[in-house]
Order: C-alpha cells, then sequence, then structure tokens
C-alpha cells in the first residue's frame, strides 16, 4: 500500500474499531489500483428526527486523472462504508477498464480544410 488514508469524522467520534475496518477496507481498493495517491474518507452523524439515512460516508480517491469522489447514505454506518467500499472499487475498475481502451483504441484526428496555412 503507497497511498495515504485520512480518515476525519463529523457529528461523531471515531473509536479504534472504526478507524480499523475503514482502513483494512480502504486496503482492498489499493491492491485494484496501485497509483492511488491518498483516500481521504468522511463518516458524518446527521442528528434527525427520522433514523434513516443518518449516517454518511464520503470518499474522495485522488488518482492520476480525475479523481473519484462518492457519498453514501443510510441508517447504519458499517453498512454505509460497505456499500461505499463497493461503489469505489466499482469505479476503480471501470476508471481502468477506459484507460485501457483508450490506450488500446487511439481515435484518428480529422483536421478540416478550412483551417488557415501558415506561410
Amino acid at each position: 500500500m503507497n497511498g495515504k488514508i485520512n480518515i476525519s469524522g463529523i457529528n461523531l467520534d471515531l473509536t479504534d474499531a472504526l478507524k480499523n475496518y475503514v482502513t483494512e477496507k480502504a486496503s482492498k481498493l489499493f491492491e485494484h489500483n496501485d497509483r492511488i495517491i491518498r483516500a481521504n474518507f468522511e463518516l458524518e452523524f446527521i442528528p434527525t428526527k427520522d433514523p434513516k439515512n443518518s449516517f454518511v460516508a464520503k470518499a474522495s480517491l485522488e488518482i492520476p486523472g480525475p479523481n473519484i469522489i462518492l457519498s453514501i447514505t443510510s441508517d447504519d454506518l458499517y453498512k454505509s462504508i460497505d456499500e461505499l467500499m463497493d461503489k469505489l472499487i466499482r469505479q476503480i475498475r471501470r476508471a481502468h477498464r477506459l484507460e485501457k481502451e483508450k490506450r488500446n483504441h487511439p481515435q484518428e484526428i480529422e483536421i478540416g480544410d478550412d483551417i488557415p496555412k501558415t506561410k
């Protein structure tokens, strides 16, 4: 694992068990893509009268190219983290597949006739 993992909590205390859980899950991301520079995770509790959708897990992966930013909301924090990691893995695979497709099948560029010629 070459990247750095940042975990922050908003409106909740981060326990060692929670930090270890996120770190363990995030290590799988680095197995899928070794070019991840940094992974930022925000775990948030939204105090509402309705307990449904009160836990939010947000992630921002810094990779070469466009960053991957996702957010999942549910009634259980661990459930939010699991769903977030599944979505992140799918996005990493998709980005890798598109990069590979672009590299293996380059598109020709057509230059129009209306471009002025230089002397």
